[in-house]
């Protein structure tokens, strides 16, 4: 009993202690999109539709590992609007986590459900196909990973259709990672 105290004390603690920091980094706007206060990030006018993208992971029991880390709790890749119109297309993606985060925008077939992609021994998805990424921080498209509290950004052309927006760290969409983002006429 007493170990089963002490875990639901720590969970506790530990959401806790992530809505002070989260506070004391400027707070999280609903929904976590945007520059986190104090960023030392700023963007370009970014052109055609908005979609602002928040990376997140919450601390607890560890669920996956990668790359010799273990990574705690879950992860979430979240989008401030699910529907866009075709055309110009910007994301500004703000990683609200406490480790690095990315997105990469894959076009989704009629069949595919999203985060159903095959996985493979790296804990990653295959990313043929990509139309971009926003995985640089401070910076636009491909890069190394966005740090904790630093913003990436990319500007593309989309046709109508449904595409999956991902993190594909390793581990990370296997921890939930990923959203649907539809393209209307």
């Amino acid at each position: 009993m007493q170990v089963v105290l002490g875990i639901v004390a720590a969970l506790i603690l530990t959401g806790v202690s992530v809505l002070v920091v989260g506070t004391l980094r400027g707070g999280v706007n609903p929904g976590g999109y945007g520059f986190p206060a104090g960023s030392s990030c700023t963007a370009p006018t970014l052109s055609g539709t908005l979609v602002n993208v928040a990376l997140t992971n919450m601390g607890g029991p560890m669920m996956g590992q990668g790359n010799g880390m273990m990574y705690g709790g879950t992860m979430r890749l979240s989008a401030d609007r699910a529907t866009v119109p075709q055309g110009t297309v910007s994301f500004l993606v703000t990683n609200r986590g406490s480790i690095d985060h990315e997105m990469t925008i894959l076009p989704l077939s009629d069949s595919q459900t999203v985060g159903s992609r095959p996985i493979g021994g790296d804990a990653k998805i295959d990313e043929a196909g990509s139309l971009g990424h926003a995985a640089t921080s401070c910076g636009e498209g491909e890069g190394q990973g966005v740090v904790p509290g630093a913003s990436s950004w990319v500007t593309i052309t989309l046709a109508p259709g449904r595409y999956e927006l991902v993190c594909n760290l390793s581990g990370h969409y296997a921890a939930g990672m990923y959203t649907q983002l539809t393209v209307t006429k």
